[in-house]
C-alpha cells in the first residue's frame, strides 16, 4: 500500500512539475500541423544579422526542425540528472532546474511563431525579435544561475569550478550578473537593428565567458578546503 502511495505521489509530483513542458511541445507540434497546408513548399528558415532573410527549407525543415529539436533538449535534459556523477545535488535546485528547462523550450516556441508567421506571409521581422527571445533566455538563465549547485551538466563547468565547491559558487553568482546584463545587452542591440550593436555584444560575451573561465581557477586556486562535485552534498551547500 506504502509502495503505491508514494509511487501515486511522484507521478502527480511530475505532473505538476512537467505539464507546462507538455503544453509546449504540443503547441509546437500543434501549430505546425494546422499551418501544414497554408505554407509555401520552400519556407524561412534562417536571416542573417541584419535580419535579412538567408536560407530557406521546404516544410519538413520549416515545420518540425524545431518542435524536433525542442522534443530532444527536453528529454536529453530530463535524463541527464539520472546520468549526473552528482545526481544528488539536483534535489536542491528542482525549482531553477525547471525554470531553465521552461525557459529554452519556451524560446524554441518562440522561434517557431515567428517561422510560421513569416512564412504565412505576416509582415514580422523574425531576425529581429529571434535574438530578442535570446536575450531573455539570458536573462532568466543569469537569474537562475545562482542558485544551481554543483553538477556535471548544467552550469559554467570548468576544471576548477568541478574540483571546489567555492569556486563553482563565485564563479556562478558572478556569472549570474554577467549574463543578465549581456541578454539585456542582446535585446536591446537587436531592437535597435544595428549589426554593430550585436557584434559589439558578441564581443562582450566573448570576453566575459574568457574572464569567467580564468575567476573559476583564481577561486580554485584560493580555495584551502576544495571539495569536488561529486563530494558536495545539497545540505552542505
Amino acid at each position: 500500500m506504502s509502495n503505491e502511495t508514494t509511487s501515486t505521489g511522484s507521478n502527480e509530483s511530475l505532473v505538476r512539475r512537467e505539464w507546462s513542458h507538455w503544453v509546449i511541445l504540443g503547441a509546437l507540434f500543434g501549430a505546425s500541423a494546422v499551418v501544414w497546408n497554408r505554407v509555401p513548399a520552400q519556407m524561412p528558415t534562417h536571416w542573417n544579422i541584419r535580419g535579412e532573410v538567408d536560407g530557406t527549407g521546404g516544410r519538413l525543415e520549416g515545420l518540425l526542425l524545431l518542435p524536433m529539436i525542442a522534443l530532444g533538449l527536453y528529454v536529453m535534459l530530463l535524463v541527464l540528472p539520472r546520468l549526473d556523477p552528482g545526481r544528488a545535488n539536483y534535489a536542491s535546485f528542482v525549482g531553477p532546474y525547471t525554470v531553465i528547462r521552461l525557459a529554452m523550450l519556451a524560446l524554441m516556441l518562440g522561434t517557431h511563431t515567428l517561422v510560421l508567421a513569416t512564412a504565412l506571409g505576416y509582415a514580422v521581422n523574425a531576425g529581429r525579435w529571434i535574438p530578442v527571445g535570446v536575450g531573455a533566455l539570458f536573462v532568466v538563465l543569469g537569474n537562475a544561475m545562482g542558485k544551481v549547485r554543483p553538477n556535471y551538466f548544467v552550469g559554467i563547468r570548468t576544471p576548477w569550478t568541478l574540483a571546489s565547491a567555492r569556486s563553482w559558487e563565485k564563479t556562478h553568482r558572478v556569472g549570474g550578473r554577467l549574463f543578465v546584463v549581456a541578454g539585456i545587452a542582446l535585446a536591446l542591440a537587436s531592437i535597435t537593428g544595428r549589426p554593430e550593436a550585436l557584434v559589439a555584444v558578441g564581443a562582450f560575451g566573448a570576453v566575459s565567458l574568457v574572464w569567467l573561465f580564468y575567476y573559476s581557477f583564481t577561486v580554485w586556486r584560493d580555495d584551502t578546503e576544495r571539495v569536488p562535485v561529486t563530494g558536495t552534498k545539497p545540505e552542505e551547500r
